[in-house]
């Protein structure tokens, strides 16, 4: 593990999570999907996996597809979703997050999920992972906006009771740590495509996250 501050701690009221590349492992569905999506459209699925990661699917499709109408995206997402939520071969949880989203919930400390998929698919995808769903939940249906955009943070702030400056988001993705930083919260990019778009600090996996609770000043987070 590598950090990009000169602190190997944070402190934080609540911890916002996203779901795909930080605690569930899905790239076997998603480049299975989106190929096929690829091929269909004539693209170089290369490109495509480029945009795709972290975004709701109606708007990576907007990137790859600007002429196109939104109605067409939307239509089409509605399918990319039900076939990724068809298909659980390959999904695991990212190293370290049984144990991590185990410490969370056992010390009953303030966190909430907040991820680009609908709730069929992240039920589904924690399933398989054997993660336990947080009780707070922002999806795709919770937000008008898809990341980039800091909407979803937000409302899981909100929905937590705390400033978004108090928060601090877990993301592997370009459009997630872009959405963590527009909400004002410090971002802990994880995996090796979050280290390049700057978070506050990054970790390969969440095997060195260690959580505690920290008393009146809410959550430890140490990255060892």
């Amino acid at each position: 593990m590598t950090a990009t501050t000169a602190s190997p701690v944070l402190t934080a009221r609540a911890v916002l999570l996203d779901m795909d590349g930080t605690l569930v492992n899905s790239d076997a569905v998603v480049e299975r999907c989106w190929r096929r999506w690829a091929e269909r459209h004539g693209l170089d699925f290369d490109e495509v996996i480029k945009v795709v990661h972290g975004r709701q699917g109606y708007a990576s499709m907007a990137v790859l597809l600007p002429e196109r109408s939104m109605e067409e995206n939307h239509a089409e997402n509605r399918e990319m979703l039900a076939a990724e939520t068809s298909d659980m071969e390959g999904v695991v949880p990212v190293p370290g997050a049984p144990a991590f989203m185990a410490a969370l919930s056992g010390l009953r400390l303030p966190h909430a999920l907040v991820t680009s998929a609908d709730v069929p698919l992240s039920t589904g995808r924690m399933a398989a992972a054997g993660l336990a769903l947080p009780e707070v939940r922002v999806t795709a249906e919770s937000v008008g906006a898809s990341k980039p955009d800091p909407e979803g943070f937000l409302k899981g702030a909100a929905e937590l009771g705390f400033d978004p400056a108090d928060c601090v988001v877990f993301e592997d993705s370009e459009a997630g740590i872009l959405a963590g930083r527009a909400a004002g919260m410090r971002v802990v990019g994880v995996g090796p495509r979050a280290a390049q778009f700057g978070p506050t600090v990054h970790v390969e996996d969440l095997t060195g996250v260690e959580v505690a609770d920290a008393g009146d000043q809410g959550i430890r987070l140490t990255f060892g």
